[in-house]
């Protein structure tokens, strides 16, 4: 009897300092800490400059093969707007009473199209494009937006390079409190 006690105890003790050891490692006592490599396969994010967009390009040309097939149905044929934003237009009426806020007006920097495309986009399979249909996709709308000409291909350092109208028209926030 005694030797099935002791085993009890032992195994007992052993469960209380796995689960302590768990306990630490993560705030509640349950899963585990991401890998480096799970937290790089989900850090995508691309940076206003251009820092950390992919390999890969895309042309205009094809940017409108793939906007007809992924995009019109809520975009418009000629990203106009329909059940999904207006992507194209707008150009001097930021200041106006009435805005028209699109990619061409608003939008302050062209890797961020980038950016806001693969997570989002489109909305019914988010992040099923690949690097190269977000490059011709986002070709496409600086394209009838008139920013990039119609021969364009983007990749990374070109598409940083874009300069958009109104990238200069924002205000930082003065606030302490607030991170820019």
């Amino acid at each position: 009897m005694r030797w099935r006690e002791t085993c009890g105890v032992v195994l007992a003790t052993l469960l209380c300092a796995s689960a302590s050891t768990v306990r630490a490692q993560t705030p509640y006592g349950i899963g585990r800490p991401a890998t480096a490599a799970e937290i790089a396969g989900w850090n995508i994010e691309i940076g206003r400059d251009g820092n950390n967009l992919p390999q890969g390009s895309g042309s205009v040309s094809h940017g409108r093969e793939v906007f007809v097939q992924q995009c019109a149905s809520c975009h418009g044929d000629k990203g106009e707007g329909g059940v999904g934003d207006r992507l194209v237009g707008g150009q001097g009426t930021i200041g106006t009473a009435k805005p028209v806020r699109t990619v061409g007006s608003y939008w302050p920097y062209a890797p961020t199209l980038f950016d806001y495309i693969r997570r989002a986009m489109p909305q019914n399979a988010p992040q099923s494009l690949s690097n190269e249909d977000v490059y011709a996709v986002s070709a496409y709308i600086l394209n009838l937006n008139g920013l990039v000409r119609d021969d364009a291909v983007l990749d990374a350092k070109s598409l940083a390079a874009v300069k958009m109208p109104n990238r200069d028209k924002f205000v930082g926030d003065a606030r302490p409190d607030v991170r820019h």
